[in-house]
């Protein structure tokens, strides 16, 4: 984990990329206590030590099957349903953190990849077993940031500057052609790019991850999730940012949703 010192930060946007049904802004000032975060999200490795040591089960094992983007399906593999308003997200037998791309895959060709498939209730699960919690959103967004101010990226403005690439996206036509230009289709190593300035890594793209808060307060339902994953792409998601987030049902798992701990010093 990394130390976040206290301090006041600009929170949310309204800027040209952000979605105010999000509620994404107004943007306001938060100040926050000293607090212990991941530098880096949660990866197969650790989960594996988690389940071996706990036996736990999570939800998608439990049910039998999770979404996974059709992109990282065999050709071959036999039709699965999809999601209407997202066709590329298929339902697959068999999909859990330890087979993340369908029965066909495995988490040990990846252990230092985010584990994925987990809801967030298995978060709360493995937070409990390491002796830590889930960051608030405001806790994330600060930590993300990397100690910059109202940026549109933990580095910056510009999404790659000066041409490098800072993240794992999308690169081409989502969802049918992926050029891979930042070197990675699917999820990428939880440290692949370089880290912010508080010494987070892939705190945009990768993967979605899990936080404490409710999505819209003082109701039980959807919780915050932060940070885009690998399938965003400024044709339909501009979610790569630091201040975007998004609701996601607590009990809901896909292959681009993990998690990062946090604790207080």
């Amino acid at each position: 984990m990394v130390l976040v010192p206290p301090g006041e930060f600009r929170m949310g946007s309204e800027d040209a990329f952000a979605y105010p049904a999000d509620g994404e802004g107004p943007v306001r000032t938060v100040r926050l206590e000293a607090f212990l975060i991941d530098a880096r999200a949660v990866t197969n490795a650790d989960f594996a030590r988690f389940t071996a040591e706990t036996g736990y089960r999570t939800t998608a094992e439990r049910a039998g099957w999770s979404f996974v983007f059709a992109g990282l399906l065999p050709d071959d593999f036999p039709p699965t349903r999809g999601v209407a308003a997202a066709p590329w997200w298929r339902q697959v037998e068999g999909a859990d953190w330890r087979r993340p791309d369908g029965p066909h895959s495995g988490w040990e060709d990846r252990p230092d990849h985010p584990v994925v498939h987990v809801d967030w209730h298995d978060a709360l699960a493995y937070r409990a077993w390491a002796g830590t919690r889930l960051p608030t959103e405001a806790q994330w967004e600060r930590a993300a940031r990397g100690g910059l101010e109202s940026k549109v990226f933990p580095w910056g403005d510009e999404r790659e500057p000066d041409g490098h690439h800072r993240m794992n996206v999308w690169q081409g036509s989502f969802p049918s052609r992926n050029t891979v230009a930042d070197g990675w289709y699917g999820t990428c190593p939880v440290d692949a790019f370089q880290p912010n300035g508080f010494g987070l890594y892939n705190t945009t793209g990768n993967v979605w991850e899990w936080c404490a808060d409710p999505f819209r307060p003082g109701t039980g339902g959807q919780r915050v999730a932060k940070g885009g994953s690998y399938l965003c792409h400024e044709s339909y998601c501009r979610r790569y940012r630091v201040a975007a987030r998004q609701g996601l049902a607590p009990d809901s798992t896909a292959g681009n949703v993990g998690f990062r701990c946090a604790a207080i010093p």
